[in-house]
């Protein structure tokens, strides 16, 4: 059994499954995480409080941590073993010069750009609100004047670097990739596990614009209020054992 299932991981139908399967899960994790975010919206102190909670989770946090970096590590594999065979195949078919070729919507072919930018994306923000206080101590993140990480108020630490606009500006642009990827990710989704019919197709193309514009203006939502004055910095005092590193 475990060597025919490792014999289908190395099919071009089994990479597209194992890119659907670790899609869903990072994809339930950025359902998850914005529902966090939108937090702020609430209350600067029911921000800090969510954060709180989730150190309280102890090995379920870092499992779940787990699962999200194994998820991202095969879904890069197999999209970069997809895009070898597809670079193949198509210098193989380049002999058919009068057939039409197959119809590539302008998001597949941005999937593989933005992959590397949704990286560096995630990196530049786990160094902004995450390992922060590793990075920079009670310094100046990003060598921006006036803003010093805090961890007992990871509120602020979100605010205060999106006053700066230019870290909101990477940060949309970040997640307006983010939401293209979404958009093709789900649309190959769905048609990996066999929903592609055409009397279908065209619901499953709205589901798929449909749910990743809404996650990215979810995101988005939050720097550009910031920048537009409607979640100011808070002067109130929190004190989160969990937070303390």
């Amino acid at each position: 059994m475990s060597t025919r299932a490792l014999t289908l991981t190395q099919t071009t139908i089994g990479k597209k499954a194992l890119m659907a399967v670790s899609g869903v899960v990072m994809v339930l994790f950025v359902i998850g995480h914005l529902s966090g975010n939108l937090k702020a919206f609430q209350s600067p102190r029911a921000f800090n409080e969510y954060a709180a909670f989730l150190r309280t989770l102890g090995p379920l946090l870092w499992v779940a941590r787990a699962a999200i970096l194994v998820s991202f590590l095969v879904h890069v594999k197999a999209a970069m073993d997809l895009w070898q065979r597809n670079k193949q195949a198509g210098a193989g078919a380049s002999r058919y010069h009068g057939q039409k070729k197959q119809k590539t919507d302008w998001a597949a072919l941005s999937m593989y750009l933005s992959g590397p930018g949704l990286l560096f994306y995630i990196l530049f923000h786990l160094a902004h609100l995450t390992f922060g206080y590793y990075l920079f101590g009670e310094g100046n993140v990003f060598g921006v004047e006036g803003y010093a990480f805090d961890e007992m108020n990871p509120y602020n630490n979100m605010v205060l670097g999106f006053q700066v606009w230019w870290i909101s500006a990477l940060y949309i642009v970040g997640v307006a990739g983010l939401g293209l990827h979404l958009f093709h990710g789900l649309w190959s989704m769905f048609q990996t596990v066999g929903a592609n019919h055409p009397k279908y197709n065209g619901l499953r193309r709205d589901l798929a614009v449909g749910l990743s514009l809404l996650l990215a203006l979810g995101f988005i939502s939050i720097p550009v209020a910031t920048l537009l004055g409607g979640l100011p910095p808070t002067t109130e005092t929190f004190y989160f054992p969990e937070l303390k590193h």
